[in-house]
């Protein structure tokens, strides 16, 4: 009797153990196996949010004069390579006056890389 208490003793530790090893190994591979995606891709409709955003900053701060509110023709979206990595070119254009557009950049992430007249 007492052989067999030893026994039941020995596999129901080891039962537990071993139960015990995969619930870490599963919580583990659940908790660290997330991917290397951390966020979404930046969309051309947000690049538009933000370049809007910016530009009408870019108004009422005086840089750029009113009739670039009034008299805006056109705006464009799209992606170029600069020194090897990708730029989101958002650009507005307006019907008349001199520079005719201005540029607002971002990278793929999402970041204000710059703006100009130029496009460049």
């Amino acid at each position: 009797m007492k052989n067999i208490a030893l026994r039941h003793w020995r596999v129901s530790r080891g039962l537990t153990i071993s139960i015990a090893m995969m619930v870490f190994v599963i919580a583990a591979s659940l908790s660290f196996g997330h991917g290397g995606k951390h966020a979404d891709k930046f969309t051309q409709l947000q690049a538009l949010q933000k370049a809007t955003k910016l530009y009408d900053q870019l108004i009422s701060k005086g840089k750029l004069d009113q009739s670039w509110e009034n008299g805006l023709e056109n705006v464009k979206i799209t992606t170029r390579k600069r020194e090897g990595k990708d730029e989101i070119v958002v650009s507005f254009q307006r019907k008349e006056g001199e520079p005719k557009a201005v540029y607002i950049f971002f990278s793929p992430k999402g970041k204000y890389a710059g703006s100009n007249f130029t496009g460049e």
